[in-house]
């Protein structure tokens, strides 16, 4: 790896990260783009997964303040995932932070999903964040170091109409989450979730007005009366993934305002 600065240890405490390199999927997205700042500003190279995005990919990577990569694939092809922890390896010399954040949630009424509309789901949702679990775990278990962060949704606790299949690929992805901790905690690795609650993003633009829910309902359901930013979540990120974190795994962390207590 090629840290920009020395490390020394004030470097360390002021940007924990220094020196290490960071993986993060659908990083072109809104929460996807701020945790990639996040890390970044806690001095991880940042490794930027996206799918056909070049150009907010190439913008993404001229704001970050320390080097990083742009890498477009599918992750959805079960081949993808192993190349691209061999290209982020090739060029920073490893993956010590995996953040797997990419997904899809499409809108399908129970009574009309096909096979296909669950097995898309499942393939973004669970196997690509599985299939780079596999792909990083060896080598960080041979450093003695590395930090997963799987990210959830709330409404893999709850349920949701309509996202029936986006929900069960999330309750998935916290089971995957709980069972990899135990599989790799002697290695050095911690494996966690971040679980989002009604995040404030621009994909809400696109849902149809009777999937919508009111700002006002949303914040009255909540403890903190505003609405949630990708930075919340991206703060959350950044804790788990730090060098303190190493005895806290197998955790699931609720970013939702105090939305869901339990």
């Amino acid at each position: 790896m090629n840290p920009a600065l020395p490390i020394t240890d004030q470097s360390l405490s002021a940007r924990p990260l220094l020196g290490r390199t960071a993986l993060v999927t659908g990083a072109t997205g809104g929460i996807g783009t701020a945790i990639c700042h996040a890390l970044a500003n806690a001095g991880a190279h940042v490794a930027i997964a996206h799918f056909g995005e070049d150009a907010a990919a190439a913008d993404l990577l001229g704001k970050l303040p320390t080097r990083g990569i742009a890498v477009s694939g599918d992750l959805t092809d079960p081949k993808f995932p192993a190349a691209l922890v061999d290209t982020v390896t090739d060029a920073f010399g490893g993956v010590d932070v995996l953040v797997n954040n990419a997904g899809m949630y499409p809108r399908i009424r129970w009574d009309k999903l096909s096979e296909a509309d669950w097995e898309k789901s499942f393939a973004i949702n669970f196997h690509a964040p599985r299939r780079l679990c596999a792909a990083v775990t060896a080598s960080m278990t041979e450093r003695q170091w590395g930090r997963i962060v799987n990210i959830g949704s709330i409404n893999a606790l709850v349920g949701r109409r309509d996202l029936t299949p986006y929900v069960a690929a999330k309750a998935a992805l916290i089971g995957l989450t709980r069972s990899l901790a135990r599989e790799v905690g002697a290695g050095g690795i911690t494996v966690n979730g971040v679980l989002p609650g009604a995040i404030q993003v621009p994909a809400e633009d696109l849902l149809p007005p009777t999937a919508r829910v009111s700002p006002e309902h949303q914040i009255a359901r909540q403890c903190v009366p505003r609405r949630g930013l990708p930075e919340d979540v991206a703060a959350a990120v950044a804790f788990l993934a730090s060098p303190s974190t190493e005895f806290i795994t197998g955790q699931n962390l609720h970013v939702d305002g105090g939305w869901m207590m339990s």
